[in-house]
């Protein structure tokens, strides 16, 4: 016998040896698990086809307003947040991206903003539970930039009482000229909707170490944005000084976002603020 025909193991003081085929067998992945990046990928498309194949069932059997709304947010939500809201709608569970049907007596209400405002979105709808209908865009609306490309959608075709925004995070790096100018341009878009307008300052950052994420960038931009909503004569929902003083017990450590306590936090101050404007 060749030692190629040999492997030999060491286990508890005693030479073994075991075929070669043995040995492959002890070495074999889980049944089930891929075995290289080609059987991966195939098990997570067809882990994807499965997962749209039951939203599209569910989805075809709404009615006609809420499909439309379904295909709004397959549109919009992009590759990260529509499979996060597939398995939602399917495991029948609210999320903010929920269908709103409005109670006609009720004014409407609208956030604009990122990932999170769509954290503090149900707390909102919470706190103002039989005053107001309150939807979201049907998007992480992300930087400035995207908000010029899609403010058309966000808006539809309804009317709003009032339009609750903010643009900050994804502009952290963005120069402040063109933050100032798309700031204008969508002040402008929404002030044409008739909705009184409230501008959301944007929440406290960590540093990273790499240096392409700083606290100090949010401060400058929402130095910034103070400018252009006096400019405007827009109402600010001071999200930054709220929150700061809680920060070591409602953020999530090294992350922008926060935690339940936080959102909830969030919400209610949020909630406040459009109450305030509501009731001039």
């Amino acid at each position: 016998m060749t030692t190629r025909n040999i492997v030999l193991t060491i286990a508890a003081g005693f030479i073994l040896w075991q075929s070669p085929t043995a040995a492959a067998q002890t070495t074999s992945p889980p049944k089930g698990e891929p075995t290289n990046a080609a059987e991966a990928a195939a098990q997570k498309a067809k882990a994807e086809a499965e997962l749209d194949a039951k939203y599209q069932a569910l989805v075809a059997k709404l009615p006609a307003d809420q499909q439309a709304w379904e295909r709004v947010l397959q549109d919009q939500l992009g590759g990260f947040y529509l499979p996060i809201h597939k398995r939602e709608k399917i495991a029948g569970r609210s999320n903010a991206w929920d269908f709103v049907q409005d109670d006609p007596k009720l004014p409407r209400v609208l956030l604009i903003g990122d990932s999170v405002s769509r954290g503090y979105t149900q707390a909102v709808r919470k706190n103002l539970i039989g005053k107001a209908n309150v939807h979201r865009a049907p998007a992480n609306c992300g930087p400035t930039a995207s908000g010029i490309k899609n403010i058309e959608v966000w808006l539809g075709d309804g009317k709003w009482d009032v339009i609750h925004f903010n643009f900050g995070i994804h502009d952290r790096n963005t120069p402040v000229a063109d933050y100032t100018s798309r700031l204008d341009q969508l002040i402008a878009r929404m002030k044409k909707t008739g909705a009184k307008l409230i501008w959301a300052s944007t929440t406290p950052i960590p540093d990273t170490p790499d240096g392409k994420q700083t606290a100090a960038s949010i401060v400058e931009k929402n130095k910034v944005a103070e400018q252009v909503m006096a400019r405007h004569g827009i109402v600010i929902d001071d999200l930054f000084a709220a929150i700061t003083p809680h920060l070591s017990t409602m953020q999530n450590p090294n992350d922008v976002h926060f935690n339940g306590q936080g959102y909830d936090f969030l919400g209610q101050t949020v909630a406040k603020a459009i109450e305030a404007a509501l009731a001039k």
